[in-house]
């Protein structure tokens, strides 16, 4: 077959052209082979699988180069670098990205960050309308993060009913219990993160809502951790617990964080003042005993937020690498540095350089290549605004024994340095690139 013809595959696998014959092989090991065939080769009804290994690569690298059509680009060309950029073991994206490109479901992305609202469902973010959206995401592989934040405490009163409010670690439990009946994938159980800010009046609760065996099974669970909290710490001050003034009439209309409330003037109550060490030593007691909860550092990552007029942030993927904004997604991959060997005990950097910027390149495609989850039309949105994607590294070790730096040492620590900032100037400069070819992300201004 030519390069360009289109074989159209049976078993769920979209068509896609024939590998070009002189491609070079792909060196694996017998365990690589098998790891792959297990977890990434699709599948026949009758179980065996449906392509090789090469035949998967080239799958993916296609039908993530094929959006450059839309930039007049040689979709061919494209694939083959981005073939050799994976099969050469420089890179790897996320794992839905191996087991979705060119399939009808078409998720590629890892995880998401969905908005809970104080409200059970009148608005986008209500409490059940993001645990349906949740669901619809982990049926196509993908994780999620939430902030049970903006949930009133346990124990307020809901006008409508007259009664009582279940609280966010009450709500962090519905979530948990309808999660463990999910089968991500149809391969495992979603991922979760939980988040409650260190202020929020149930935050006791939620600190030691895992203390039990098996209480809470689908999430971590981490507390988002302020710059004033960690002053009163050092300080050994008091904090107050606080949370809007429901009964305001004010409130009844507001969406948003309590920085907002404050910067709005809305009412706030205090419930509870405790001990700001005493709170910290909670924290540091229960992660030690079970490793959770987390901290995560809110105002450290709105520093840093490249979109601060879109969002402040207040929630990061299941296992932390990235901070997302409402709706956003996890456009994931790493560089492996362990392939950038240079010569004798030297790094590779011009390899390294091509390497982040191809991957960089791949990753942006994927933006566009997701089919997302077209029931909750909000995450295609959210993710073309702003077109977040994460680089990131493994195999440091690996390259650290290469050229002779002991892992953990002072010279590692500025060897580390040196590279993660060689790896986010490429990356940085390439994204620049693009924006000059394909016209920067909507949401740029404001």
């Amino acid at each position: 077959m030519v390069a360009n013809e289109l074989v159209s595959h049976k078993h769920g696998l979209l068509p896609t052209p024939s590998i070009p014959a002189d491609l070079p092989p792909i060196e694996l090991t017998d365990n690589a082979r098998q790891v792959l065939v297990r977890r990434y080769v699709r599948r026949g009804d009758d179980g065996k699988p449906a392509e090789t290994v090469e035949e998967m690569f080239w799958r993916v690298a296609y039908h993530v180069a094929k959006v450059e059509q839309a930039w007049d680009g040689d979709v061919i060309e494209r694939a083959r670098h981005f073939y050799a950029l994976l099969t050469s073991k420089k890179f790897f994206p996320n794992s839905p990205t191996f087991t979705g490109a060119g399939t009808p479901l078409g998720q590629l992305a890892a995880c998401f960050v969905l908005p809970i609202s104080d409200d059970m469902g009148r608005d986008e973010a209500g409490i059940f309308q993001s645990l349906r959206n949740a669901a619809l995401i982990q049926q196509t592989g993908g994780g999620n993060g939430f902030s049970f934040s903006r949930l009133r405490p346990a124990g307020g009163l809901v006008k409508s009913s007259a009664g009582q409010a279940t609280g966010p670690v009450g709500f962090l439990r519905v979530y948990d219990h309808a999660f463990g009946e999910i089968a991500q994938g149809g391969t495992r159980r979603g991922a979760n993160m939980g988040v409650l800010r260190v202020d929020h009046p149930d935050v006791e609760e939620f600190i030691i809502s895992k203390t039990s065996e098996n209480a809470i099974t689908n999430f971590n669970i981490s507390v988002g951790i302020t710059d004033a909290f960690m002053q009163a710490v050092k300080d050994d001050a008091d904090w107050e617990l606080v949370f809007p003034d429901i009964s305001s009439p004010e409130y009844r209309a507001f969406r948003g964080t309590l920085e907002q409330a404050r910067e709005q003037g809305i009412p706030l109550v205090v419930y509870k003042t405790v001990r700001a060490r005493e709170l910290f030593n909670k924290i540091v007691t229960q992660a030690h005993h079970n490793g959770e909860p987390g901290v995560l550092f809110l105002d450290a990552a709105n520093r840093s937020n490249p979109v601060p007029h879109l969002y402040p942030l207040e929630s990061t993927n299941p296992c932390g690498e990235q901070w997302l904004g409402p709706f956003e997604n996890c456009c994931l991959g790493s560089v492996n540095l362990a392939q950038h060997f240079g010569e004798g005990n030297s790094v590779d950097w011009q390899a390294l350089r091509e390497s982040v910027e191809l991957s960089t390149r791949f990753l942006d495609d994927v933006v566009e290549a997701n089919a997302y989850v077209p029931a909750v039309p909000q995450l295609k949105e959210a993710a073309h605004r702003a077109r977040r994607i994460g680089l990131g590294i493994m195999g440091l070790a690996d390259l650290m024994y290469h050229v002779g730096v002991r892992y953990g040492s002072a010279d590692g620590q500025e060897f580390a340095s040196v590279v993660m900032e060689f790896v986010r100037y490429h990356a940085m400069k390439t994204s620049v690139e693009m924006a000059a070819e394909r016209g920067p992300f909507p949401a740029i201004e404001g």
